[in-house]
């Protein structure tokens, strides 16, 4: 056996192999082919077809009585996974270039005829099985066809069976479909597996934002069922009266921002976007955040210089309003709050420098989780938005910090086009 495994026949699985692998990527990276069969089978086609033309062009092995190729592997392939529309279009394109490059032979014509008609019909019992029983079922489907065929064409054309037939045409093409289908049912559940986790992952940020709102929402609605009940109690003092209302409140307003930061989150990213001024834009927001900042005895430092990118303006404000109110309230005693912006290239550069409490190697990677803050009494939401939205204006954040020294977040965005 050892002696008929040469370069041709490597040659001949290396087109059936690149074939496969180019169906996988073009298939894993357009989402037409994943909504509509049709749209699949017809790159399955495409991407079975050209290895058959390949196989037949550079043959393994030709003599007086046959040409030997493995054009049968991916003729059996398409067929198996993409039906019987897909195994009929293969044998046209099987038969097309068998008459153009050696001329028609009927007899490969009712070859390949019997192979479509019971490769289609066990196509729907392959698609059932388990990837062992697959493997399988290729096999023992390919060498039973082999057989059949061969018996098949010695009783209508009186056919010659030669050693090289036996190897090239009934015992190599099994094993070439054991590799083949094993390497197309591995590439099948890695992009499964992969799908899966995506779903685990989105499932595991809603349990966690679910934990966290339940959470947060529940500490002031409990403040305010209790103070309510306080204010049924008989001969209660207005002032009394008044403070507890007040607390009732600032306890409602509380619960009000932590599901405005959450709906935030939530909801997809507006369409609407434009070239707006980032030196402009942080502009208004320190002035925003100026009170914010006088009250908490912190200076704001600009050295803003103008530039251009693209995005939605109000998503940006709330991006910049969330990291700056972030790093104010992290100078409880004061300090120096540096905002700069600038151009480098093709990017425009934003930094955000404090003074403050500054955060540990595992916090600056937590930074931006759901339902993870430094703050005692911080949700983590407002830093979560932020991160979001920087990722929707195709933005990059890195972050540089140190215990008791302060934080400086670097946001990188494209430059808009001139």
């Amino acid at each position: 056996m050892g002696a008929y495994i040469n370069q041709h026949v490597l040659n001949n699985l290396f087109y059936i192999l690149v074939s496969v692998f180019v169906f996988y990527f073009i298939y894993d990276h357009g989402e037409i082919f994943k909504k509509r069969t049709s749209y699949r089978n017809a790159l399955l086609t495409a991407c079975m077809g050209f290895p058959i033309i390949l196989c037949m062009k550079f043959p393994i092995y030709i003599d007086e009585q046959c040409v030997h190729d493995f054009r049968q592997i991916p003729f059996l392939i398409g067929t198996l996974y993409g039906g019987g529309i897909v195994g009929f279009i293969l044998l046209l394109i099987l038969l097309a270039a068998r008459s153009l490059i050696y001329g028609f032979e009927y007899i490969t014509a009712i070859v390949y005829m019997t192979m479509l008609i019971a490769t289609a019909l066990m196509a729907p019992t392959f698609h059932a099985l388990k990837r062992s029983n697959k493997l399988s079922m290729s096999v023992w489907l390919t060498f039973f066809l082999a057989v059949l065929v061969t018996l098949l064409a010695i009783i209508i054309a009186d056919f010659p069976v030669t050693h090289s037939y036996i190897v090239y045409f009934i015992l190599l093409p099994p094993i070439g479909m054991l590799f083949i289908v094993y390497i197309i049912e591995t590439l099948k559940e890695a992009m499964i597996m992969r799908s899966k986790l995506v779903k685990i992952e989105k499932m595991e940020v809603v349990s966690q934002l679910a934990a966290s709102i339940s959470h947060e929402i529940r500490n002031p609605l409990t403040v305010v069922k209790g103070f309510i009940q306080l204010l049924k109690t008989p001969s209660l003092p207005q002032n009394t009266k008044d403070r507890y209302i007040q607390i009732a409140l600032d306890e409602i307003n509380r619960a009000e921002a932590i599901i405005n930061d959450y709906l935030t989150f939530a909801k997809p990213t507006s369409d609407k976007v434009e070239c707006l001024m980032v030196n402009e834009e942080l502009q208004k927001i320190v002035q925003m955040l100026a009170p914010m900042a006088h009250m908490n005895s912190i200076e704001i430092v600009k050295k803003l210089e103008p530039g251009a990118i693209v995005g939605n303006i109000q998503y940006f404000q709330q991006c910049f309003l969330n990291l700056l109110k972030n790093s104010i309230e992290a100078m409880p005693n004061g300090g120096t709050l540096t905002i700069s912006s600038r151009l480098h290239g093709n990017h425009v550069i934003i930094t955000i420098k404090d003074t403050g409490v500054g955060m540990t190697a595992e916090q600056v990677n937590r930074f931006g989780e759901p339902y993870f803050s430094t703050k005692d009494k911080g949700t983590g939401l407002g830093t979560m938005v932020a991160v979001k939205m920087i990722q929707a204006m195709q933005g990059k954040l890195h972050i540089e910090s140190e215990v008791n020294k302060g934080t400086t977040l670097t946001i990188t965005f494209p430059k808009a086009a001139d």
